[in-house]
């Protein structure tokens, strides 16, 4: 029996980029590719030791010609530790990036975990970026952030990085999601709803975690609430550590509001997007925003900042520039659904998922590891 020719690595096996792994993976057949994974846990050890880890685990009597893997990894590390891994052509996945993280004070930036993504950019043959502005975020940061030290200088690293580095936005399945719509010519109308007098069901489900900015999100809940319009919320999303500060004491404050909370089933989870009439973003840190384009999908109606790859993606009459325009918006829907799904179906009629579907993209990336 022959041995894969595909190694596949990913040290954080959780969210975004297990989806991601097991897209590409069940589109290949067993025998092409071995892959070698570590919990989504404790993020920050798994970028600083998970190249020793894997050092050790992976079989060095081995006929591998492609090696895949994201950039929660340092690569030259792997590669120096494993020198046989080096003939393999590297493709390295960037479903975000550490040189552009939000701080609030430059200098306690931990730059460890940025300078592990430019050496594995050195030590790739290919960077993707799921998203432009990823990629283009990353490689205008490089000196910048390079610059924080106090005395030596490196220079010409973004040229070297800019030649190995192309954007394939990520795969979503959306064929696993219930059709919620009509489909005409790949675009998505609104049939009409059974409960379209119900007041409006906001979505925010993204992961628990600061640079989401569920801080901004209550504030803005709280004071729909203040206004005293009808409403009503989902909250749902992964969380590795702590419940957020900004969550505690949510659940007295909305009451009956607030219909669900915390981390949901895959099966509840499409239950909420569908019951959905809005998706929110409030993140300060989003390089594509998969949970977004999955409830947009659903039906929800998506408002994001108008920055991070946001713009491109959506529409600007979708974007917020200050929380008070979020607000504003949000406090006209409820007090006018009439109005909210006269310009929910104009978003629809003109907005295509095509370009962010597996169908479209999964052999893209098949082309990639089958060389």
């Amino acid at each position: 029996m022959s041995k894969p020719s595909i190694l596949i690595i990913e040290p954080f096996f959780g969210g975004s980029h297990k989806q991601l792994i097991e897209t590409l993976t069940e589109c290949l057949s067993v025998p092409e590719y071995d892959l070698f994974t570590l919990p989504a846990k404790k993020w920050h050890w798994r970028a600083r030791t998970s190249a020793l880890y894997f050092s050790q685990i992976i079989p060095t009597d081995h006929m591998y010609k492609v090696l895949f893997t994201s950039s929660v990894i340092n690569l030259a590390e792997l590669i120096g530790t494993r020198p046989d891994l080096g003939d393999c052509r590297k493709l390295v996945y960037f479903h975000e990036n550490q040189l552009v993280y939000p701080v609030r004070d430059v200098k306690e930036r931990d730059v460890q975990y940025g300078l592990n993504q430019i050496l594995t950019c050195l030590a790739a043959d290919c960077c993707i970026f799921n998203s432009n502005f990823n990629r283009t975020s990353f490689l205008d940061n490089i000196q910048s952030f390079l610059s924080i030290q106090p005395d030596l200088k490196l220079k010409n690293l973004r040229d070297k990085i800019e030649k190995k580095c192309e954007v394939i936005y990520y795969p979503i399945k959306f064929h696993s999601f219930p059709n919620k719509r009509f489909m005409i010519g790949g675009k998505m109308t609104l049939p009409t709803m059974e409960n379209d007098k119900d007041c409006l069901h906001i979505i925010w489900p993204h992961r628990w975690e600061h640079d989401k900015n569920p801080k901004l999100l209550v504030e803005v809940l709280l004071e729909l609430n203040k206004r005293k319009v009808e409403f009503k919320v989902t909250i749902c999303g992964e969380t590795y550590n702590a419940m957020p500060e900004a969550f505690e004491g949510i659940q007295e404050k909305l009451g009956t509001k607030l219909v669900n909370f915390g981390y949901l089933s895959k099966e509840n989870y499409v239950k909420a997007l569908m019951a959905g009439d809005v998706v929110v973003s409030t993140a300060g840190h989003e390089f594509y925003g998969v949970a977004m384009l999955e409830a947009t999908y659903c039906g929800c109606m998506p408002i994001a900042p108008n920055k991070l790859v946001y713009p491109e993606i959506y529409p600007s009459e979708n974007l917020y520039n200050t929380s008070n325009q979020l607000i504003k918006m949000l406090y006209n829907w409820c007090r006018n659904p009439d109005v909210f799904r006269r310009q929910r179906d104009k978003f629809f009629e003109y907005f295509t998922f095509d370009i962010y579907s597996a169908q479209r993209l999964v052999p893209k990336y098949l082309e990639k590891l089958r060389i």
